[in-house]
């Protein structure tokens, strides 16, 4: 949708964001007990790192894109 640049006087459009993938479904479950094992513990981790991987793609696209300042 375009929009008016008010210092320009003329419509302006916007750039799309390049595509980035869903993240991956969860591979974390639920503790067993009171206390998470070493293997439950890292599922997690590793969900918690993949989905990090996948907010800094986002953030870079909109930055590559002029959605959000660099």
């Amino acid at each position: 949708m375009a929009y008016l640049d008010p210092a320009a006087g003329s419509a302006r459009e916007g750039k799309q964001t390049a595509a980035v993938t869903n993240a991956a479904a969860a591979t974390a479950a639920a503790a067993a007990g009171a206390t998470p094992t070493k293997a439950e513990y890292d599922a997690l981790l590793a969900d918690v790192n993949a989905l990090r991987t996948k907010y800094n793609a986002l953030l870079a696209a909109m930055r590559a894109s002029g959605q959000m300042a660099s």
